[in-house]
């Protein structure tokens, strides 16, 4: 895969400055640090994303999170190793992530509405969002996401 722009970050730094400025917002809320990069990486996987695949399932590692929870994440609803707030988390993520395909429905809402206050809800929205458009970023750009040596070797 060849890039198309290599620093698009650098060609709109007042945008991604807003991104960024974004992103700090989120960890002023309630979401737990693993719900959010759950829904980070959930949608991700449904972009095709390998930047921010890679950069989620890194930082979810580095948090302690279970290789099984990460190699399960896509078969969330058939898997039980989700709580409820993270299953009503990962289907409003996919809902919103695929718009245009789902239209949203009560059934994806409302699970989000039982376990979250209303402004855990603008928050999870507005973090699903931020996602998606990041997501839009490197894919659209074909970033290339980091690649351990080990890896390369193999």
């Amino acid at each position: 895969m060849t890039p198309r722009l290599r620093t698009p970050h650098l060609l709109a730094p007042e945008s991604v400055k807003a991104m960024m400025a974004l992103e700090a917002s989120f960890e002023t809320g309630s979401l737990e640090p693993t719900l959010k990069e759950l829904v980070r990486l959930r949608a991700s996987q449904i972009n095709g994303c390998a930047f921010c695949i890679h950069m989620h399932s890194t930082d979810l590692r580095k948090a302690g999170e279970s290789e099984m929870r990460l190699y399960m994440l896509p078969a969330w609803r058939e898997s039980s190793l989700y709580s409820e707030r993270e299953r009503a988390a990962l289907g409003w993520t996919e809902a919103l992530t695929r718009l245009a395909e789902t239209g949203v429905p009560d059934a994806d809402y409302d699970p989000v509405q039982a376990h979250f206050s209303e402004a855990e809800q603008v928050q999870l929205t507005l973090l699903i969002g931020a996602i998606n458009v990041w997501n839009r970023l490197q894919v659209g750009f074909r970033s290339p996401h980091p690649v351990e040596r080990a890896s390369v070797a193999a």
